[in-house]
């Protein structure tokens, strides 16, 4: 901190001085009061009109709880989205269906998405039915006064014509419907009021509304949406939105609500002000992801703690009952060693073994037959403890040179880094270890390619841990491992890159 800043905090008060520091700080803190929350500026959501009762719900816990003011613009989802596209302005964007959020990353409008519940298209009508509508054709009766919203600025017009024009279906409805109106609230409004006999809107949108009933026709089967709510680009305090983001998304918190108000929630995290995550992780994998995680956890405002160490030492602590919350192998082998916890990996990167040798090559090693030279002292990973190990002996086993290459080997390590610094030390001739280990020593050691054995190629898989508590925050953590920015610093590293592929 500059001496100027630090005259200027010591001169005001010292909660305004709290508020500044906790503003330009790595996000929310702990401790804080909720009268200094108060001081801070209110975290703005655009909101769709359809979620409107229960994000009121959810805003009276937040701010009763954390003491942070929230300001709510309530609309259709496409009139909002337009409005922040034009103000680059607000932190959440919650719009009636996901369709909405993906157009908003399209436009660069969006940073991360969070799914919350799931919505069905149903006929809204006064309590009683008193139309009698039962059925499709009931809808296009000449007694029967039809609205719906527009589908040009509401997610269930929009979805209405969509599914309905699949269906050919649209072109009747629409002739038969005698008004379209902004919102889906405006919609079921003109049934309560009765200037309409019946609407389309969506099943949770009538929870409370005690005067009318929902009938559900064949024909809107496929009228669903999947609410979600969306970090702005535009967000001065990312670690902020979206820690409201995480309270309206948490199982025990806002999904409470949304579950009260008629809604079908998605799964969703424990509530924590501050959560923290443990990621196990091969030691390779350290120096292309520790800025990764740094900066995510800056932004989200978390705690991420990493244990690193060979994968076979990783698997045997998960085995005898450690649960982290996702795990990052050194190879797929070692992901299917604990399917139960890790059901889903997914690959990212790929790493090749080579042979590390002194800078210069003194020993004229060119291939894995060399390592069999008399007297040569060899490292190796221990097969036991770490990816690598076990790579290596069926590398060795393949290429039928194992019993030879073992008799040479003096010294098995649990990670690469160990062997390099043996190397540089002068107590190895050579050494079987990854292309990454020789990243950035160029200046000392030479790699010697391994050819004509592709069992020498390890992947490295990440996964979710099924029983995680805060599985959508570790999911958000793997978009970020596997983000352009990420890409550019495996690669830097020596790494093959598998993420972008189908």
């Amino acid at each position: 901190m500059n001496r100027s800043l630090l005259v200027l905090l010591l001169s005001i008060p010292i909660t305004f001085g709290l508020i500044y520091l906790l503003m330009i700080g790595n996000g929310p803190q702990k401790g804080l009061s909720i009268r200094d929350r108060q001081q801070l500026p209110p975290l703005k959501i655009y909101c769709a009109a359809s979620n409107r009762k229960v994000m009121e719900a959810i805003r009276a816990d937040y701010e009763k709880e954390l003491g942070r003011s929230v300001e709510i613009q309530y609309g259709a989802s496409q009139t909002l989205l337009a409005s922040l596209e034009v103000s680059h302005d607000g932190d959440l964007y919650l719009p009636a269906d996901q369709s909405y959020l993906e157009s908003g990353i399209e436009k660069g409008l969006i940073a991360e998405t969070i799914p919350i519940a799931i919505m069905n298209g149903v006929v809204a009508v006064r309590k009683g039915n008193p139309k009698g509508i039962k059925s499709w054709g009931d809808l296009f009766r000449s007694d029967v006064r039809l609205v719906q919203a527009s589908h040009e600025a509401s997610a269930i017009g929009m979805l209405t014509r969509k599914v309905l024009s699949q269906k050919g279906e649209w072109d009747r409805l629409s002739a038969a419907t005698v008004g379209f109106r902004m919102t889906v609230n405006d919609a079921a409004g003109d049934v309560i009021v009765g200037a309409a006999d019946a609407a389309i809107v969506f099943d949770a949108v009538l929870h409370g509304m005690d005067e009318l009933e929902a009938i559900s026709l064949e024909e809107l089967s496929g009228i669903q949406s999947h609410v979600g709510i969306g970090v702005t680009q535009f967000t001065k305090n990312p670690s902020h939105a979206l820690q409201l983001a995480r309270y309206i998304t948490a199982s025990d918190r806002g999904l409470k609500r949304y579950t009260e108000n008629g809604f079908q929630i998605e799964k969703g995290d424990l509530w924590k002000e501050r959560p923290e995550i443990t990621l196990y992780a091969g030691s390779m994998l350290r120096t292309a992801i520790d800025s990764t995680i740094q900066a995510f956890e800056e932004r989200e405002g978390i705690d991420v703690t990493t244990v690193y160490n060979g994968c076979g030492i990783l698997v045997a602590q998960m085995k005898s009952g450690e649960h982290p919350d996702a795990y990052f192998a050194c190879d797929m082998e070692f992901m299917k060693a604990v399917p139960d916890l890790f059901p889903s990996p997914i690959p990212v990167s790929s790493n090749q073994l080579v042979i590390l040798v002194k800078k210069g090559n003194p020993h004229r090693i060119g291939s894995l037959r060399d390592l069999t030279k008399p007297g040569l002292r060899v490292g190796i990973g221990h097969e036991k403890q770490c990816a690598m190990g076990w790579l290596t002996q069926n590398t060795l086993r393949e290429s039928g040179l194992q019993s030879e290459v073992m008799s040479n080997v003096t010294v098995q390590t649990p990670t690469g880094d160990m062997l390099v610094n043996q190397l540089q030390a002068g107590g190895l001739d050579a050494a079987v270890a990854y292309i990454t280990n020789a990243a950035g020593k160029g200046d000392f050691l030479d790699a010697v390619q391994i050819t004509g054995l592709p069992c020498s190629v390890a992947t490295q898989p990440f996964a979710v841990a099924e029983n995680s508590e805060h599985s959508r925050l570790t999911e958000r953590l793997y978009l970020h491992l596997k983000s352009a920015e990420s890409k550019e610093a495996f690669l830097a590293e020596g790494f093959e890159w598998k993420a972008d592929a189908p």
